[in-house]
């Protein structure tokens, strides 16, 4: 039986696929110049490694983009694979690193047997999520992990969650909308949908940012 996929889901596969290029021109490596998320996406390894024991459970990075996420998180020992609902970015993070696994997917629907996952990592990508289906994304992702499984979110957010629509970047016609989820609205949700939290961090704008940054990491239960 085939599943719907979300209008949502469509438009920020159509827009990605568009920009792909040169997205991912831009935004080769956008922890470079970041070291506080570098430290944080370090933390989230070494936890999935401690709870795993020494052979932990893959990591999933969802949104995964040019895979440079996905592959430091493979430098720091972590078994891991990228996801991505764009097919041309999963065709370009296999061209960079040829070593890694990447697949076409959302994770709206991820089709993963419970249990199976040592972590899951979604860097910028739940911003284009609309709010009132977190729920059920933040629900999956409990299912798919282990005990003890580590969840690592970042995102641009704005204290008013208004959200934004591009019909334009980088030259090209898409149709793009953003959604700002504030820090204590992700922990809320995480936290109903059975997970303890570890931090939720807000850090302000650097340099050419123009938004905060919201970081939450949380555990499912032992």
């Amino acid at each position: 039986m085939s599943v719907e996929i979300p209008e949502f889901i469509r438009s920020t596969r159509t827009s990605y696929d568009t920009i792909a290029d040169d997205y991912s021109a831009q935004f080769a490596d956008h922890l470079a110049e970041s070291p506080l998320e570098r430290a944080l996406l370090g933390a989230f390894a070494e936890m999935v490694g401690a709870n795993g024991g020494g052979a932990p459970a893959p990591v999933a990075d969802l949104g995964s983009g040019p895979g440079h996420v996905t592959a430091r998180l493979d430098a720091l020992g972590v078994p891991v694979f990228g996801v991505d609902v764009s097919p041309r970015m999963v065709e370009l993070a296999r061209r960079a690193h040829p070593g890694l696994r990447f697949h076409v997917g959302s994770m709206t629907a991820l089709d993963l047997p419970a249990g199976t996952l040592g972590g899951i990592v979604a860097l910028y990508s739940i911003i284009h999520v609309p709010h009132e289906h977190l729920p059920a994304v933040f629900a999956d992702f409990h299912r798919l992990l282990v005990p003890g499984g580590q969840v690592l979110i970042m995102f641009q957010f704005d204290e008013c969650e208004k959200g934004l629509h591009l019909d334009e970047r980088f030259g090209h016609e898409i149709s793009l909308d953003y959604h700002w989820h504030t820090p204590d609205s992700v922990a809320g949700l995480l936290t109903e949908a059975g997970f303890q939290l570890h931090a939720s961090i807000r850090r302000e704008p650097r340099d050419d940012e123009k938004m905060p940054r919201g970081v939450v990491l949380a555990t499912k239960a032992s």
